[in-house]
């Protein structure tokens, strides 16, 4: 059985509730794997620690929260301080390296990438953080195909952005390889 759990943690805003919604998406409508995802919000919404988790598998989910999370992506450092219990040792941890510095390295894998200033720099708006982090999290992971989570941001995508919104998931993909997890080779596994 092929059982994978992962969380990505920021603030109000950042759009990580709407990524771990579209990776659940990619799993089940365009792969054909079971996933839920369940969202925390603090009180503020702005600004406020924010989480998902999103459980991928190839059989039915029988309980829907995560308790042993492979993979956890913080986007900022109060997230990371507040969510990253449950992470399992030697888990995989990506941060975006401007807004977390602060990681226990000795119990996980770290890996930092600058994903806001990517966003600023190479699409020339923040708001595609969420999209460059599903495809870095897709090409570190292989949790779901290129192509159900290219369908599943394109299916998501406000009307006129489809096509800014592939570019980021195309940027996390670049991204993903040059931290050594080549993309091309995992683009039809599952989990």
């Amino acid at each position: 059985m092929k059982h994978y759990e992962l969380r990505f943690g920021g603030v109000g805003g950042q759009g990580v509730i709407l990524a771990g919604a579209i990776l659940a998406e990619a799993a089940v409508i365009y792969d054909g794997l079971y996933a839920v995802q369940s969202p925390t919000y603090t009180a503020q919404v702005r600004g406020g620690a924010t989480k998902v988790d999103v459980i991928i598998s190839d059989r039915p989910v029988i309980y829907p929260r995560a308790t042993e999370i492979d993979f956890f992506l913080a986007l900022a450092q109060r997230s990371y301080d507040v969510f990253h219990h449950q992470l399992k040792d030697g888990g995989i941890v990506l941060v975006d390296e401007t807004l977390v510095t602060r990681v226990d390295e000795d119990r996980y894998r770290v890996l930092r990438v600058p994903i806001t200033d990517l966003a600023e720099r190479e699409i020339g708006r923040v708001v595609v953080v969420n999209a460059i982090s599903l495809g870095l999290t897709v090409g570190i992971t292989g949790v779901v195909s290129r192509r159900a989570i290219e369908q599943a941001v394109a299916a998501r995508a406000p009307k006129g952005t489809v096509d800014m919104n592939l570019k980021a998931l195309n940027l996390g993909f670049e991204q993903a390889a040059r931290l050594g997890f080549p993309v091309e080779e995992r683009t039809e596994e599952a989990v």
